[in-house]
């Protein structure tokens, strides 16, 4: 009985442990995100040492766009007419971006956001993590 008792508080303890994303956490996706590694099913990581694109996320109430973008060496940044526009969905606890093209719709849970850190999961059950980038200044 006493073990029923600590397994149950245990459980209970990991699952609200759980970081929850709040509609306030929402604004801290604007602006420029760096791909870290890619958390694979079967618990391997992908890691990104250097990136070339970074993704642009503009967002103002609860629907944006997400672009890709390089950093040039004057500073400035070099973008396509390519975006995906994108909607976020707050569903049964959890925080979504729907996203929605020309082409296609799909979905990512969003698992973490704060200032420094954004990590994603999507159907196939890749997480993606990135990293608020460092940029190079002219000088």
């Amino acid at each position: 009985m006493k073990i029923k008792i600590l397994i149950i508080l245990a459980f209970t303890f990991f699952v609200s442990c759980k970081e929850t994303i709040k509609e306030t956490d929402i604004q801290n996706l604007n602006g420029y995100w760096e791909i870290e590694k890619v958390k694979l099913p079967e618990g391997e990581d992908k890691e990104y040492k250097t990136n070339e694109t970074f993704d642009f996320f503009e967002l103002k109430d609860k629907k944006g766009t997400r672009k890709k973008g390089m950093q040039q060496f004057d500073g400035t940044f070099l973008t396509n007419d390519v975006s995906e526009d994108f909607v976020i969905e707050f569903k049964e606890g959890k925080c979504y971006i729907n996203y929605q093209t020309d082409f296609a719709k799909w979905k990512e849970e969003i698992l973490l956001l704060n200032k420094e850190k954004l990590v994603v999961k999507n159907k196939n059950d890749l997480e993606y993590h990135y990293k608020r980038p460092t940029f190079f200044t002219k000088k």
